[in-house]
């Protein structure tokens, strides 16, 4: 069973909490992912809220509470904008390092993890301008109503960002997907999206904006999403805090282990730096990384979009190893080994994607 309204070939992780993601070649074969292909993260049941009586209430360090409701905040009060946003769950590509070393309790993630939206809403700024930031203001944190058996005891989604950043005309309140309303498993009626931060931050099904001096404090901030050293125990403000995605990139097509025709053969993909930063080149290797060539990088989708990639191949009868490495805008380059990565939680598998491709004859 997959639900939710995802392709049937969609790889379910988990039912309850819904967690899946698309097929390798599914997720690319399109720059913008449709919503039946788009990855979701969940850590507990999703919510389904009555847009009619649903509220936002912003707090914490403002000069001025508010609580508006859908029609309030959509209705012409706050300018809409539109932005196309590539996501990253911080598990992408966690089974790269569960072959490493078994990683117990989490999800073992491929490279789906990860898709590209056209994201319509409202400029979190300009919410956040209504209530007016005190002085001491410098978190924004984000309350969603699903309600997680993660953390002991149960509480409710939350996360932060900086001021800074959630003052940036890119971070926005969002109620469309894809030019369709949102739908409740990613997030309806509102969410947050963060561009550049893994998706961790981009709280869905949003009830509560909080202004504060310091950051979020809730468990999924201050304990589950970090990164520990590979002798680390998670605990509270253990490790290093995750917000900026590293410079990823995966193959997509063909498959890992495909059976190939000898010759010619298409191979591609996805490529992806957060932050303010974006892909500058994507090398490709057929023969294990022994020599590279550089792949043509396909729709420039804006700032805050991966860039899918392509490149053909002559391959020779037999197994061969396929290489992606790409560099981002401030000369990062993808780490080479996902052993040099391993860690607890199994996050920010960012070494060089690889395939085996075999040809027959």
């Amino acid at each position: 069973m997959t639900g939710f309204g995802k392709r049937p070939d969609t790889i379910v992780h988990e039912q309850d909490p819904f967690n899946a993601e698309p097929a390798r070649a599914a997720l690319g074969a399109a720059p913008i992912t449709p919503l039946d292909t788009f990855y979701a993260r969940n850590h507990g049941p999703v919510p389904d809220l009555d847009p009619g009586s649903w509220r936002l209430r912003v707090g914490g360090l403002v000069e001025r509470e508010l609580e508006l409701g859908l029609g309030e905040l959509l209705g012409g009060r706050f300018e809409r904008c539109e932005e196309v946003v590539t996501l990253q769950c911080a598990g992408n590509r966690r089974a790269g390092l569960i072959a490493v070393r078994d990683i117990p309790g989490e999800a073992p993630w491929g490279p789906g993890a990860t898709a590209t939206a056209r994201w319509g809403g409202i400029a979190l700024g300009d919410v956040l301008a209504a209530a007016g930031p005190r002085p001491q203001a410098r978190h924004v944190a984000f309350v969603g109503a699903d309600r997680s058996e993660e953390a002991k005891p149960p509480q409710l989604y939350g996360a932060s960002i900086p001021l800074r950043k959630a003052l940036r005309p890119e971070v926005m309140l969002a109620s469309e997907m894809n030019g369709a309303p949102l739908v409740p498993v990613h997030g309806a009626p509102l969410r947050c999206v963060v561009p550049g931060y893994i998706g961790a931050r981009s709280v869905k099904w949003l009830e509560r904006i909080e202004l504060r001096a310091e950051p979020w404090d809730g468990y999924f901030q201050s304990t589950a999403y970090r990164l520990l050293p590979p002798d680390g125990e998670p605990a509270p403000l253990a490790g290093m805090a995750l917000g900026l995605v590293a410079v990823n990139a995966d193959i997509l097509i063909p498959d890992d282990g495909a059976q190939v025709e000898p010759g010619p053969v298409e191979v591609s993909g996805y490529a992806f730096a957060g932050g303010e930063r974006h892909i500058g080149r994507v090398d490709v290797s057929a023969d294990g990384g022994r020599t590279w060539r550089q792949a043509e990088l396909l729709d420039d989708l804006g700032p805050w979009a991966w860039r899918l990639w392509r490149i053909e191949f002559d391959l020779a009868s037999g197994a061969n190893e396929i290489v992606v490495r790409a560099w981002d805008s401030a000369g990062g380059l993808q780490p080479e080994r996902a052993e040099s990565l391993w860690n607890p939680k199994g996050y920010v598998n960012n070494a060089w994607g690889r395939i085996t491709v075999h040809a027959r004859g």
